[in-house]
């Protein structure tokens, strides 16, 4: 950014000098056409005109999106502790202060605010945003394109996704129109439109870079849209539209190395948000279907035992007692590799599939077993509440870490030996004292020497830790079991 007073002093000293370099020139001779540099760019009519009806098209897009694009700030409240006083053992100290200046700790509160953006999707003010945006906010504030400012109540939030949907009082908002973003392909035109560092209605283009992408581990069911339009820090939230101005995507991550903008961002598709929406505004929650399988990838080794002529589809491992699958006939071995007509391509493909169909809904499921092919009925059940449960939150050095319990389908699809028991990783909030030290798939197996079985025993120790207390784990991770710190400082 330049400063207005350097860039007259910069002109100033350019003129001079292409003075002084024109004088030169004459002084010597030398054939110097001055006159080639007042001539204008050469550029034809028809490309002045295609390009100037591509600005119009881009310019008219953004315009009629950025209204339903809204500023969220949230505010929470942190508790730490005092530091201790490093002399409360001193004997002189005592001496002359007595206990006064003690090491007793005292919790305390200080206000942390973030911010972020979101969508509007109903003309009623129903905002749609991400989870982490809103994530333990003891107040909301949301920001419309018109100035106007509102308290935002959250209607229900899915980790699991990472979406959260949050309610303002006001009417006849203008809205984006959610998208088909199963039909976006590879090298489209997007626009991204959002709030980075609190910008408001700022609007960035780009193309969809990729699709389908899943283990990024940044949240349980993945099915991101990556693309290279501009996101930074407070575009999470906000939204990824296609040419028709539609909703295609929830803008929710970046990858960077430096914590800005290098070209690859992610954002949830619309598709999979709809059936989230839809879920927390009916119910507060998310309900989601289950077929009772435990899959792995179909590899070529795997595919030449299994008589595969190709490596698609995914391989059932083991199928849950009593579940939808066995009802259905699904056997240990069978390879899917259609549901509902939609070819599977890999496990997260599966998942979420399943995921996103409601419970008592009957789908076409097509088998490979011993390399013949084959079609069953299944009628999707709901996911069970012990396989969805997960830890509560605790104000220690702990919180951020979401843990479960190692059920028999997580241990066969996470390849953990029988005799490892304890409870499974399944989420680190970005910023937590965790993070860098556990990784989802870690499983906990102490805590502070304390043997772990379940997520009762985990939740019974983890509430007597104290604020700002280290806590010793025991931790198991590929293959190898190792002690860790959990340090404040």
């Amino acid at each position: 950014m330049m400063i207005a007073g350097k860039k007259t002093l910069l002109i100033a000293v350019t003129s001079a000098l292409t003075g002084i370099i024109v004088g030169l020139a004459i002084s010597t001779g030398l054939n110097f056409n001055t006159a080639a540099y007042s001539e204008e760019p050469k550029i034809s009519k028809g490309t002045i005109e295609l390009l100037s009806k591509t600005n119009h098209a881009m310019a008219e897009v953004a315009a009629a999106v950025m209204p339903a694009v809204v500023n969220i700030s949230s505010t929470r409240t942190i508790k730490t502790q005092d530091t201790a006083n490093p002399f409360q053992n001193d004997p002189m100290f005592k001496r002359f202060f007595g206990d006064q200046f003690g090491g007793s700790m005292h919790p305390r509160e200080f206000k942390q605010s973030s911010l972020g953006s979101g969508v509007i999707v109903d003309k009623d003010g129903y905002v749609l945003t991400n989870n982490h945006v809103i994530k333990d906010a003891d107040e909301i504030k949301i920001k419309l394109s018109d100035k106007r400012e509102f308290k935002g109540k959250i209607i229900g939030t899915d980790p699991k996704t990472d979406l959260a949907v949050v309610k303002i009082e006001a009417h006849n908002l203008p809205v984006l129109k959610l998208g088909k973003s199963d039909l976006m392909k590879v090298g489209e035109t997007v626009l991204a439109v959002g709030t980075p560092f609190g910008l408001n209605q700022t609007v960035t283009s780009g193309i969809v870079s990729a699709v389908g992408r899943a283990d990024v581990g940044i949240a349980d069911y993945e099915d991101f849209i990556q693309t290279d339009a501009a996101i930074n820090p407070g575009n999470s939230g906000g939204a990824l539209v296609n040419i028709h101005g539609e909703l295609i995507g929830i803008n929710t991550a970046i990858f960077s190395t430096s914590g800005g903008y290098q070209g690859i961002g992610f954002a949830i598709p619309s598709n999979m948000a709809k059936t989230v929406l839809d879920s927390l505004i009916r119910s507060g929650k998310v309900v989601r279907g289950w077929l009772g399988v435990s899959i792995q990838p179909v590899t070529a080794d795997l595919a030449k035992q299994f008589d595969l002529k190709e490596e698609k589809g995914v391989l059932v491992g083991d199928v849950r007692e009593d579940s939808p699958a066995e009802r259905a006939g699904i056997k240990r071995g069978d390879v899917i590799a259609e549901y509902n007509g939609a070819p599977i391509s890999d496990p997260a493909m599966l998942r979420n599939l399943v995921a996103g169909t409601a419970p008592s809904t009957e789908v076409t499921v097509k088998l490979l077993r011993e390399g013949k092919a084959q079609t069953v009925k299944v009628t999707i059940g709901e996911l069970p509440a012990s396989l969805q449960k997960i830890s509560k939150e605790y104000d220690n050095l702990l919180k951020g870490a979401q843990v479960q319990d190692l059920t028999p389908e997580i241990r066969k699809e996470m390849n953990i030996p029988k005799h490892v028991n304890g409870v499974i990783v399944a989420n680190i909030e970005e910023g937590s004292a965790v993070t860098g030290l556990l990784t989802r798939g870690d499983v906990l197996l102490q805590v502070n020497k304390k043997k772990i079985g379940s997520l009762k025993d985990y939740e019974k120790e983890v509430s007597v830790i104290k604020t700002g207390e280290d806590i010793l784990l025991l931790i198991f991770r590929n293959g190898s079991t190792f002690y860790a710190t959990v340090s404040a400082h």
